[in-house]
């Protein structure tokens, strides 16, 4: 990263103070952007000062000044950046349309709408995968606390929940288009490691990760019988009046009404009459939009119920 600005006059003399200055300069931006920022600087810092062991954290900061920037200067070229990527990455958005119609019918074109109707789908998967780690992981740790191999394996157990916080992270920025941290949480490296443990687990952080994993399994049953439950009926409305129009089915008047479905001599039978066939069509393709329209707004609320659990946002207020 490099800026052609002038260093600051007033640079920060040790890490720590450079990343509480870089924060502060980022302040009302999103908290994805200003993790993945904190973890960037704290990473070029400490490798340029591992290059450089004879030197101190000011001299180093002071050098890497014109390469890498002052805190300012760094969070303005994040900025900028945060809005190109950004507008690289979003999915093409259908033009507007003014009217009622036209807006229901538009979201055909929405490819959001497809993408979280996949995520609903997936959902079921990774939250029985998520459930059943968080779990097993939370039983086996509360099992082995009393053995000096529970603690490394406590530790190994709370930081693969952070990996897996980033994975679904980038599940969720992928498909729902919510903006999910790329790097891993910030810490302070310079402290101690009995204190950066310590940190681990007083996170509130990690808990409410936990707590969203354990919530995607009862979410995924619900995305998943949502999606397969609208999907299956509209196609079976759509393709009910083409089965009865190529001889494929026929229709039972036994019954008078439109309550009976099954076999007829081996043949699919409904009781709709002639006249309802072109309504059951209508009410399919309408079933079908508006099941588009329910994803994509499940999509934007799980996006930011996500966003609310795992991106750490306390400390960049």
């Amino acid at each position: 990263m490099t800026t052609n600005s002038p260093p600051s006059s007033a640079l920060p003399t040790n890490i720590p103070d450079y990343l509480e200055h870089l924060r502060r300069s980022l302040a009302g931006a999103d908290p994805a952007l200003i993790q993945d920022a904190l973890y960037d600087a704290e990473e070029y810092l400490r490798s340029e000062l591992a290059e450089n062991p004879g030197k101190t954290e000011a001299e180093v900061i002071a050098q890497v000044a014109s390469s890498y920037g002052a805190p300012e200067e760094v969070a303005e070229i994040y900025r900028d950046t945060e809005v190109k990527v950004q507008s690289a990455l979003r999915a093409p958005t259908p033009k507007p349309r003014s009217s009622l119609v036209g807006k229901f019918f538009g979201v055909v074109a929405d490819p959001r709408a497809y993408a979280s109707l996949f995520y609903m789908v997936l959902a079921l998967a990774t939250g029985i995968f998520y459930f059943t780690w968080v779990v097993t992981g939370l039983s086996l740790s509360t099992g082995l606390a009393v053995l000096i191999i529970g603690v490394p394996f406590v530790i190994l157990y709370f930081g693969s929940v952070r990996v897996l916080s980033l994975v679904e992270g980038r599940i969720v920025e992928v498909m729902l288009g919510e903006r999910m941290p790329r790097r891993p949480l910030y810490a302070t490296r310079g402290k101690p490691w009995l204190a950066r443990i310590g940190e681990m687990f007083t996170d509130p952080r990690t808990w409410l990760t936990q707590l969203y994993f354990l919530l995607m399994l009862p979410l995924g049953i619900i995305y998943f019988t949502l999606v397969v439950t609208l999907l299956a009926t509209a196609a079976g409305f759509i393709a009910a009046p083409f089965a009865v129009w190529f001889g494929d089915a026929v229709v039972n008047h036994d019954f008078g009404g439109f309550m009976f479905l099954g076999y007829e001599n081996g043949v699919f039978g409904t009781s709709l009459g002639y006249f309802w066939l072109p309504l059951t069509l209508v009410a399919g393709v309408l079933l079908l939009f508006v099941t588009l329209h329910l994803a994509r707004a499940i999509g934007y609320l799980h996006g930011q119920f996500a966003k609310h659990l795992l991106v750490k946002t306390s400390q960049y207020d």
